[in-house]
């Protein structure tokens, strides 16, 4: 039966290949073709910048100013349209002597009627006497994690130009990464060039702003080219194949440039707002954090020792607990602010501001708020002691509400951390007392409190399998600057068994050399094993756990819960334990990054070994392809509704077409 229907089909398209009507005609399948073109396509010595390109029907352009580019890139952008049969590109630019240029469709174009789509299509014209045709390709990925990047415009500068050119001029070949991070640059002359990558944020095609991602390299690539071919595939209906084709082709090479992308640190640093949404605290927020903090200054308050300081980690947000509660219920504190900013040449200056901190629920508000507060607790007494239920006359004073991170079932190894909701003015350490439950009885456990923060303690203790601990604080033990104590407080700890867990050893090999700028003088050095870190991240790309790989290149991750995971690892060049982005003046790329291309599955009772030669793959097959979140664009395809149309027409049809059953 799928014969007949193919048989039909083949003579009934070629016999109605132009009909196609409600009423059951067939439709057409063929893509539009070009017949003819103003200038001619692959013409020299062309002067005219408006370009006419005839096709023999109807045909439509899908986005147009996301999918085609013109290069050399053009800083007035191009106009492109579809008029029926016709694309009009006008270019705005002048055009540049002894230059080829290219306007690259993509898959943009398609008939106008059944959006049969032409394929990939590139027109390209010569102002000199002659047309460069060599092509380069490659991937852009995100060097953090090996992420394809869509949209990104790479493109190529002679290999022997200045590092500033970057700075200064556009890029002479430019194309755009597809979404699969895919580029090609066509149009390229014989020659030796660098790759770039821009995110252009406005449209200069320069890196003119920090903010713009960028991928770069020293290579050099020398266009070329070879005859080669490719299997290409018929088939006969989704499931089966008609034929296979050896097809010969132009490979252009090279075709696996791949750039690690990446956003410079914004550094600058300006002053951005001051807010004191609750009454006892100001935020003061900078766009970039400094080891110099700023200096305050109290105008209509004294701020001598008025405030407990909690920076963030970046020392971009200052939090500021105002000590003094007279200071507290003064609803507007007027400060001078001495800070570090950055002036117009980049360079770090000192500035004075005055700003004002307003709290944003006045005194007086807060004051009815706490009394509707006091008479809804007096009305809830009385009602008890009507009912001759237990009774307060006096409210009790507000408790210090203690976090503890540990409450209930932990990993072995887990840390235990202890978090205030505003800063201490006193902590008996004497106070907290930490037990092990071994046999029955209960003892005192070795353990140690330490300040990781203004609110945040941890308690070290080392926690083994199948530990029972009870962690037991005294009242009033933390107290706040607002002379807030805590409660008696215990929380019960038990540590879960080795028979819960997997563990996980991976084996590194094929670290590469890498080049380092440190000491200015761009020499290749040997990598230390030690200086991989290997994370272990779950299915959405987040780090679960990271080890040090140790000197002979072992990473090995205990107490693992069970479940599917996958490995990145980088290259720690700076020993500072987290990923570090590049500098393009500094010549410094990003720190590698490596993904293992499988997954890795641990279970219950599992001692689970992985072999990795960090090199062994090209970097842009590396990431697995289930945790990939950029994925590549959908192919443009015919339709065969006419293959569709035949089987539902069924038997009878073709007995009445006469086609031999």
């Amino acid at each position: 039966m799928r014969k007949c229907l193919y048989v039909l089909l083949m003579l009934l398209v070629v016999s109605c290949a132009r009909m196609g009507s409600p009423d059951g005609g067939w439709y057409d399948e063929t893509p539009p073709k070009v017949v003819g073109s103003t200038p001619e396509d692959k013409g020299t010595n062309v002067k005219a910048k408006k370009i006419t390109i005839n096709f023999d029907e109807f045909i439509k352009i899908e986005n147009a100013q996301e999918k085609v580019i013109v290069s050399p890139p053009q800083l007035e952008q191009a106009e492109i349209k579809a008029a029926g049969k016709r694309i009009i590109v006008e270019l705005k630019d002048t055009l540049k002597d002894n230059t080829t240029y290219t306007v690259d469709f993509s898959d943009a174009i398609s008939d106008n009627n059944e959006g049969n789509p032409m394929g990939n299509y590139t027109f390209s014209f010569s102002t000199g006497d002659q047309i460069d045709t060599l092509e380069v390709s490659g991937y852009c990925l995100n060097a953090e994690n090996l992420e394809p990047i869509k949209g990104i415009s790479v493109g190529l500068y002679p290999y022997d130009a200045p590092d500033s050119i970057f700075h200064k001029e556009p890029m002479i070949r430019i194309s755009r990464t597809n979404g699969g991070g895919q580029f090609t640059i066509k149009g390229v002359a014989p020659g030796a060039y660098r790759a770039f990558a821009l995110q252009d944020a406005d449209g200069d095609f320069v890196l003119s702003q920090k903010s713009e991602m960028i991928g770069f390299s020293h290579d050099k690539i020398e266009p070329s080219w070879k005859p080669d071919t490719r299997q290409d595939t018929i088939w006969r209906d989704s499931l089966h194949i008609l034929d296979i084709k050896q097809i010969g082709y132009t490979h252009f090479l090279p075709d696996d440039i791949t750039l690690l992308c990446f956003q410079e640190p914004v550094t600058d640093r300006s002053f951005l707002k001051i807010e004191r949404n609750e009454p006892n605290k100001i935020g003061i927020f900078f766009t970039y954090g400094n080891d110099s903090l700023p200096r305050l200054r109290g105008l209509n308050f004294d701020s001598t020792d008025a405030f407990v300081l909690e920076p963030s980690e970046k020392n971009d947000t200052l939090l500021y607990w105002i000590t003094d509660t007279t200071l507290v219920n003064q609803d507007t504190l007027d400060i001078e602010m001495t800070y570090l900013m950055t002036d117009t040449t980049g360079l770090l200056v000192e500035k004075v501001d005055t700003v004002s901190a307003y709290a944003k629920v006045s005194y007086e508000k807060r004051m009815k708020e706490q009394q509707k507060e006091l008479e809804k607790w007096q009305k809830e007494q009385e009602k008890n002691k009507k009912k001759g239920e237990p009774y307060d006359s006096i409210m009790p004073p507000k408790k210090l509400d203690l976090k503890v991170s540990a409450n209930g079932t932990i990993d072995p190894k887990q840390r235990i951390f202890i978090e205030v909701p505003e800063p201490l003015a006193r902590l008996d350490t004497a106070g907290i007392h930490l037990y092990q439950e071994i046999d029955s009885a209960w003892y005192n456990c070795p353990h140690e409190l330490r300040q990781i923060s203004p609110r945040r303690y941890e308690l070290k203790v080392d926690t083994q399998p199948k530990m029972t601990l009870s962690l037991e604080i005294d009242s009033a033990a933390f107290q706040s600057i607002y002379g807030i104590a805590s409660d008696k407080l215990k929380v019960g700890i038990k540590v879960k068994g080795e028979e819960d867990y997997s563990t996980l050893l991976v084996e590194l090999s094929g670290i590469p050399k890498q080049w380092s700028t440190a000491d200015g003088q761009g020499a290749m050095v040997d990598t230390d094993p030690t200086s991989v870190t290997v994370l272990l991240i779950d299915g959405s790309d987040k780090v679960a756990k990271q080890m040090k790989a140790d000197a002979s290149g072992k990473a090995k991750f205990l107490y693992l819960k069970p479940g599917t995971y996958y490995l990145r690892a980088f290259i720690d060049m700076n020993g500072n334990d987290i990923w570090d982005t590049g500098c393009y003046d500094e010549d410094r790329q990003a720190e590698p990054v490596f993904y293992f291309n499988e997954e890795v599955e641990c279970k219950q009772k599992w001692d689970v070994k992985r072999q990795w030669n960090l090199t062994a793959m090209p970097l842009f097959k590396q990431k697995p392809e289930k945790i990939i979140k950029q994925k590549p664009d959908a192919a443009r395809k015919q339709k065969n509704m006419n293959l569709e149309r035949a089987k539902k027409l069924g038997k009878e049809y073709i007995k009445e077409k006469g086609v031999n059953l």
